[in-house]
Parts: C-alpha cells; structure tokens; sequence
C-alpha cells in the first residue's frame, strides 16, 4: 500500500468543477494523495479559518487551483495566506489550458497528471 500524502486544495468556488476532476483522482487506488475539501458556500468566520488552518497543517502541501477566478475569491486568497504563513509547500496548477492568471507568491505550473505527481512525490 502506498503511504499516501495529504493534498489540500485551495480553489475559487466557481472552479469547483476543476476540484471535483482533482478529486476523483485522488479516488484512483494508484494516486499518491488524499484531498481534503474545506469547500464552503457561507461566510468565511472565524471558526472556518481555524478549521483551514489546522487541515492546512496536517498537510503535507498545499495545491493552488489558478484561475481568473481566483483574483476574486477571498476564501481562496485566504487560504495561500494561511499556507504561506504556516511554511506549507505551496504549488499552482492553472485551472484551464486558455487562462495563465499569475498569483504573487504562488508558482504556477501547467496541469498535467505527471506535473502534479512530480510536485506531490517531491513533498
């Protein structure tokens, strides 16, 4: 059995989809990850960012979904934050082949399945 590395994803909330596809790979008996969703639809409180902080600690990195999106989403922004803040390693993959949306602080690479293994097995 492979000792799988915990992956939290940070995304904006109308990217879901492209979490949704993250998801579903982590499902695959061959992945090296398990994804913790932290995805909310109401207020970002006080509560909220303790929970996120501690799921972000007991990651073993921390993936960036990176869109257009993203420049808009206080939750997401947050969560690069607390990532950042806590020394997490911090990865981008751009969300969609026609958007290159650059985030400060946050290297962007291009979604592949063999990208995001190098990055995860390197953790």
């Amino acid at each position: 059995m492979i000792n799988k590395k915990i992956i939290f994803v940070a995304f904006a909330i109308e990217d879901a989809r492209i979490r949704d596809m993250i998801k579903g790979q982590s499902l695959n008996t061959r992945t090296p990850f398990a994804y913790v969703d932290m995805s909310v639809k109401e207020a970002y409180d006080e509560e909220w960012k303790k929970k996120v902080r501690t799921r972000i600690l007991r990651s073993d990195g921390v993936l960036a979904l990176v869109s257009k999106n993203s420049l808009g989403s206080t939750g997401q922004k947050w969560e690069i934050q607390c990532a950042k803040d806590e020394r997490r390693p911090l990865r981008g993959i751009w969300a969609y082949s026609d958007d290159r949306t650059s985030l400060a602080g946050v290297s962007t690479i291009v979604w592949t399945w063999p990208n995001l293994a190098a990055w995860i097995d390197g953790l």
